[in-house]
């Protein structure tokens, strides 16, 4: 956690800002929550897991599988980074690379969770693993006290469907941020329900799925989740630069999205607001952001 002024982040607003540095989770992302929550309910019978990611959720389910003894078969998308790729092979899982986005490999693991009968682990849409995502949000209140707004990047939902349902007895209003080419929360809202997406653009390998997820629907349906917004790919580089120059923190386009919300002025705090902001993933090269 980072509690840091608006002018220290070049923000012309007057706003009490806190950032919550899940990028520097194991792993490199707030994703392990839900893995362990995920492995640690189910017993291991030998069968093994099998999961699909765009890399992040695929680090966190290798890195709970081995230290938990259970085998783990991950399939990515060829448009995830090189180096989340190679550090998926580091942690002993077997790794299959898939033509297109996340939908494709998602569709290749389910394919092989039929044919091995491997336990399917969902990225965002799975009962555990959003309760563990939502352990962010138990840990953030804990750590800071009362917060009026979080903003949380989404992807599929299940960080922000786990933190919404944390926050939404205590007032907190939960706010999701995608970019405009990864706009499943978006464009339900829109549409009155789920609907199918084109993705693509700079978050693509983290906030890449092509329909929010059932749970996460369900959460925001039930009034948890206060709003959402869209910002370009030119604000997300523009809040990773701002991250690395004023806090010397690397961050992945993904867990920059919620922090360019503010520093596009797309979401403008009320005077006095206290803002949490969650900065999830750092799995990125380094020389994308560090100029």
């Amino acid at each position: 956690m980072l509690a840091t002024s608006a002018d220290e982040l070049g923000l012309d607003v007057d706003a009490e800002l806190v950032l919550k540095l899940e990028q520097l989770q194991v792993t490199g992302s707030f994703k392990p929550r839900g893995a362990f929550n995920l492995l640690l309910s189910r017993d291991d019978d030998g069968r093994g897991v099998v999961a699909a990611s765009g890399g992040n959720f695929g680090l966190a389910v290798a890195h709970a599988a081995t230290t938990l003894g259970v085998q783990a078969a991950i399939f990515v998308p060829a448009t995830s980074p090189a180096e989340k790729i190679d550090r998926l092979r580091n942690l002993g899982a077997d790794v299959h690379v898939i033509d297109g986005f996340y939908d494709a490999a998602l569709a290749a693991s389910r394919e092989h969770a039929t044919a091995t009968d491997a336990f399917q682990a969902h990225a965002y849409d799975q009962f555990e693993v959003v309760a563990g995502q939502g352990t962010c949000g138990a840990e953030f209140e804990d750590q800071t006290g009362q917060l009026d707004t979080v903003l949380v990047a989404v992807g599929g939902g299940g960080l922000i469907g786990g933190v919404a349902s944390w926050f939404e007895p205590t007032g907190t209003r939960v706010i999701g941020i995608e970019t405009e080419g990864c706009p499943t929360l978006h464009a339900a809202h829109r549409a009155g329900e789920p609907v199918q997406v084109e993705v693509g653009g700079l978050c693509a390998s983290s906030l890449g799925a092509r329909q929010i997820g059932d749970i996460c629907w369900a959460v925001s349906e039930q009034g948890a989740i206060a709003d959402s917004f869209l910002v370009s790919d030119d604000d997300v580089r523009i809040a990773q630069q701002r991250l690395w120059d004023r806090c010397r923190l690397v961050a992945e386009p993904g867990g920059a999205a919620a922090l360019a919300a503010l520093t596009s002025g797309t979401y403008v705090p009320a005077p006095g607001e206290r803002v949490g902001v969650i900065v999830c993933g750092a799995n990125t090269d380094p020389a994308a952001v560090v100029v």
